[in-house]
Parts: C-alpha cells; structure tokens; sequence
C-alpha cells in the first residue's frame, strides 16, 4: 500500500481551527484540543440561536401588540380573537409595526376587532 503523506492537509485543518477560534479566552485559542472542542461548541450555539432569534423576535413583536391592544382596552388574545372573526389577515409582523408607528390606525384595528367581537355574540 502506498504511503500517505498528510503534513498539508493537517495544518490547513489546524490553521482553519485557529482562525476560528481567534480571540477565544485561554486554552480556547492556545492547544489544538482546546480549539477543536471550543470552535465545535461555538458552531453548536451558532446554530441553536439561529433559531431561538426568530423565536425572540416574535415574542417582541406580540409583547408590542398587547400593548398597544391594552391601550385600546383589550388583551392580546381577544383583539387577535376578534381580527380573525372580522376576516383581517395581518401578520404579526405588520401589527406590531402598526402598534409601534401609528396609534390611530392600530386603533382603528382594535375597533374593527371589538365590532367583530360584538357581533358574534
């Protein structure tokens, strides 16, 4: 079997590491095993907040919308309640832009969900 030298690929994988793991605090940046478990630690959390940012934004963007629906005398659940039964499809995206710039056409929105709220009953 012919004999496999390695030495390139094994330090652009080390010099890959160390790129990575610049400005890491101690043993994170300094030894090869610090930075391997560092660096994959890192990529892991990158990951995972990926996701939890969308999850964040959104709970700021109904935490907007209750408030301003408190505003217009109502709770969150019931304004949204009443926006579907009035057959408004907005985002809460756009809502809590609306809740956020515009208070006279968020209350306006709250009027339309407490008509809508009234007439089902």
């Amino acid at each position: 079997m012919a004999r496999v030298k390695r030495a390139v690929a094994g330090r652009k994988k080390r010099q890959t590491l160390k790129e990575l793991s610049k400005g890491y605090y101690g043993t994170s940046s300094r030894t090869f095993r610090g930075m391997k478990e560092q660096v994959q630690h890192s990529l892991q959390y990158q990951y995972r907040d990926r996701r939890n940012k969308k999850r964040d934004v959104r709970r700021l963007w109904i935490q907007r919308i209750n408030a301003a629906a408190r505003m217009n005398d109502m709770s969150y659940s019931t304004f949204m309640h009443g926006l579907k039964l009035a057959g408004v499809e907005l985002d809460r995206k756009v809502l809590s832009q609306i809740a956020y710039e515009d208070e006279a056409a968020f209350a306006a929105l709250a009027e339309v969900a407490k008509k809508a709220l009234a007439d089902a009953e």
